[in-house]
């Protein structure tokens, strides 16, 4: 098998595909509902650059690897980070990581002098157990060398498994009571016009109707008409309604005191399965006029003669509120007369190609400034001069971007299918290419001083795991399903999210996440830069 060393050793870029497919195929690999996923690709670059060192690619594409991962998070993320700086709970649950993350600082200060490990390889364990990628590379950009990535490969493995583990025993022991999350999907319901309604206009009504709800369609004299403003209620008439996570019961309250209300028209027909008068039709976003325009902007009872039934962005129903900001790649149910489609489809542009498209313009020149930031030197007081890293400036001027959405013609968000793509090919680079490159250091010190390591790594995963866990659940009292949205966000990884989000019936650990991941992964960036000042000095392993 020696010639296959040797061919391997002389084409790094073939070996490094061959690392990032066999990763992603150890990756899927379940044990007890448990598996690596991406993070696979690590150990896996670990083995082949273990017994092929002369594999190993140029560090530069592990740095690009990054920077695109990072870039990805921040657009995506960009609007609930800030939405989160603001709220009370957003406030209270990044206060929360933050005290977390510098328990896990003082936590690994201390594990560093009382074990005498090398500062470098003790940074690199903090990167590993907190599973975070930009913390490690502005390590790596600031002492250079492989002992930071060997600390990061070693306690990496249980800075994945550790808060799993964690949230199985605390949901056990503490048994949390948690009611299920009521269904924010969108519903649709047929109401007929009570009394109170009779004789107003459909616009005077509609001022008087609260934000949760909104008129698509009326029904009247037998037939389906579009909801406009000076449309005049009758006895008889029905309404589609969209609600989003309301009941018939709540509906029927906003609407009227006249309770229960009628659910056909008077000649008894339903308004959705008539389809002669009015019809609904998907449509997706890809027209740059429309792309970053808020949905209440552009009238389109008015314009088109159109009324939204809902958002499909990703995998999430959007409910059409007059605030929504439209992207790229949206698909929009829309309800309208049926000798309208075209009309419609060429306003929105209704191209498919727009859900995996990316603006490179765009894309180009975030990253540049992205670059240039993480070259910034900073001061603060006690820690010295630091800089955010490329990975680093990456995530702080994306999350800008990702909030600003669009400057003029430049449109600054992805498609959510383009989003992943591109930062699962970011991350998916770095993870081959360290692997592949501290393979031999990894191999030596794992011989050595692995076990410690390993100890160390576990220890600050659990010292974040339990101070989240306290602070919020014991002396915020926040409900358990917030807490693990902390522990998620604050350890990073999103296996971890994936099984905190499958043990309690409520969305509320994905919304944790998005507040706290783009707050945790600079404050590690911050905590780290403080450890290596502290621990300049601390003797070599």
């Amino acid at each position: 098998m020696e010639w296959i060393r040797s061919f391997l050793a002389e084409e790094p870029i073939l070996t490094l595909f061959l690392v990032i497919g066999l990763g992603y195929a150890v990756g899927e690999i379940s044990l007890a509902g448990f598996s690596l996923g991406a993070g696979a690709v690590l150990f896996v670059g670990l083995f082949i650059g273990a017994i092929i060192p002369q594999s190993a690619p140029p560090a530069i594409l592990s740095t690009i690897g990054l920077i695109i991962f990072f870039y990805g998070i921040g657009i995506q993320y960009g609007k609930p980070f800030f939405k989160g700086l603001v709220s009370p709970t957003g406030r209270k649950q990044n206060f929360i990581a933050v005290m977390s993350l510098i328990m896990a600082g003082l936590v690994t200060l201390v594990l560093v002098n009382q074990l005498q490990i090398s500062a470098n390889i003790g940074a690199g364990v903090f990167t590993g157990a907190l599973v975070n990628t930009a913390a490690l590379q502005s390590v790596i950009e600031k002492v250079g060398g492989d002992l930071p990535s060997v600390g990061y490969s070693v306690a990496y493995p249980f800075g994945v498994f550790g808060p799993i583990l964690f949230i199985y025993l605390a949901s056990s022991l503490l048994k949390p009571q948690i009611q299920p999350h009521r269904s924010e999907t969108i519903q649709e319901y047929e109401v007929a016009v009570s009394s109170q309604m009779v004789g107003k206009s459909l616009g005077a009504f509609k001022t008087q109707m609260p934000p949760d709800l909104q008129i698509v369609a009326v029904r009247q004299e037998g037939q389906n008409r579009m909801p406009k403003n000076n449309l005049q209620l009758q006895a008889g008439d029905s309404l589609l309604v969209i609600g989003e996570g309301l009941s018939r019961e709540e509906v029927h309250h906003l609407l009227s005191k006249e309770k229960p209300l009628a659910h056909r028209a008077e000649d008894g027909k339903s308004i959705v399965a008539d389809h002669q008068d009015l019809d609904d039709i998907d449509v997706y976003v890809s027209k740059p006029s429309v792309i970053g325009r808020k949905l209440g902007e552009l009238n389109l009872g008015d314009t088109l003669g159109c009324t939204v039934l809902s958002i499909q962005r990703g995998d999430a129903q959007l409910y059409p509120h007059p605030g929504l900001i439209l992207e790229a790649g949206d698909r929009i149910r829309v309800v309208t007369e049926s000798g309208q489609f075209e009309k419609v489809q060429d306003f929105f542009g209704n191209s498919a190609r727009s859900t995996a498209e990316v603006s490179y313009l765009s894309l180009g020149i975030g990253l540049t400034l992205g670059v240039l930031f993480g070259l910034i030197p900073f001061s603060l007081p006690g820690l010295g001069t630091f800089t955010f890293g490329a990975g680093g400036g990456a995530m702080i001027v994306s999350l800008i971007l990702g909030k600003i959405g669009r400057s003029g013609n430049l449109r600054w968000t992805m498609p959510p299918s383009a989003n992943l793509t591109l930062r699962n090919l970011g991350l998916t680079l770095f993870l081959a290419v360290v692997g592949m490159r501290s393979a031999e250091q990894f191999v030596s010190t794992v011989q050595t001083t692995g076990f410690l390591l390993i100890g160390m790594g576990m220890a600050i995963t659990l010292s974040v795991a339990i101070a989240s866990l306290i602070l919020g659940y014991g002396l915020f009292h926040l409900s358990f399903d917030e807490v693990l949205g902390i522990i998620a966000g604050v350890t990073g990884n999103p296996a971890i999210l994936a099984y905190a989000s499958n043990v309690v019936p409520t969305n509320k650990p994905e919304l944790g996440y998005a507040l706290i991941f783009p707050t945790s992964t600079l404050i590690k960036i911050l905590v780290i830069q403080g450890i290596l000042v502290f621990l300049n000095n601390s003797p070599e392993v």
